[in-house]
């Protein structure tokens, strides 16, 4: 009885040498020992994709014994989640890479945007659209239709200006002043008419841009009003936007000053389903005089 007792104690002591059998080894919250090891080696990658390179530095931010860190470093090395190189130090492995591919391929914008844009239009009740950058012109690839009798024109694989449409306008909100214009003049010189002027136009979009959202005041279909958001990947950049467009009657200024927060919201939650993990956009304050801020004319 006193050796088995014994051999227990030296076990529980050693829980990175236990027995395979053995699943349930207590300490540090009662967590089993597999889900520790598994939980510092993934620590190990991240600070290693932090900067730091050496034994040393890794056995120090992760407060673990030098021993412990060489054991899960070498563990990953042999797996290719990190490569090592004698006078260099540790970085980052081809097999993180391979996976990072895989995961590119597997997180499609639309397979991970639908849900959230079917959300957002059973809370609205209106047609929601998502779209990315074509060259001059905005690409739809995916439309929510709403519950109200409301048609809107733009449909799945058609091309639509972004100088009129709020999606447009939204997937552009990072651009310079000088490629605004270009945009702008592109339309102008394709022959579509527009009842917006260039400095009211571009006064806009500084405003949208400093936002976060756009808008679309039934310059694009006569009154068809949208409110409309940016979608980022894990790079930050704009990659898609999305918009929640209804009839002027159902889409008072109010009501779309309103609706910013949500629209906001879907576009983050999506941002964030693609690996952004920036600073996310917020709508902007109203006045303390409880109106509305309203859109330049």
């Amino acid at each position: 009885m006193a050796t088995k007792a014994a051999a227990a104690k030296r076990g529980a002591a050693r829980p990175f040498d236990a027995p395979k059998k053995r699943t349930a080894a207590r300490s540090e919250g009662d967590s089993p020992s597999g889900t520790r090891t598994l939980t510092r080696g993934l620590d190990v990658i991240d600070v290693v994709s932090q900067g730091s390179t050496v034994l040393q530095d890794l056995a120090t931010q992760l407060d673990l014994p030098r021993s412990t860190a060489h054991r899960l470093a070498s563990a990953l090395v042999e797996r290719r989640y990190l490569k090592f190189v004698r006078g260099f130090g540790y970085s980052l492995g081809p097999r993180l890479l391979e996976l990072g591919h895989v995961a590119s391929r597997q997180t499609s914008l639309q397979r991970v945007a639908v849900e959230h844009l079917e959300n957002l239009a059973g809370l609205t009740g209106d047609t929601v659209h998502l779209g990315v950058l074509e060259g001059s012109r905005a690409l739809y690839l995916d439309k929510i239709p709403g519950r109200r009798r409301v048609e809107i024109i733009a449909r799945i694989g058609e091309m639509q200006p972004l100088r009129s449409t709020g999606l447009g306008k939204a997937l552009i909100l990072d651009a310079s002043e000088a490629e605004w214009r270009a945009y702008y003049d592109y339309e102008a010189r394709l022959g579509h008419s527009y009842d917006v002027r260039l400095s009211i136009w571009l006064e806009r979009m500084r405003e949208y841009a400093k936002n976060g959202y756009a808008f679309d005041l039934g310059e694009n279909e006569d009154r068809i009003r949208c409110i409309a958001a940016p979608i980022r990947d894990v790079s930050g950049q704009i990659v898609a936007a999305l918009s929640v467009a209804s009839a002027e009657q159902y889409m008072s200024e109010t009501r779309m000053y309103g609706l910013i927060g949500e629209v906001q919201n879907t576009a983050n939650a999506i941002s964030r389903a693609l690996g952004f993990t920036g600073k996310e956009a917020e709508p902007p304050r109203r006045k303390s005089s409880g109106g509305a801020k309203k859109p330049v004319r």
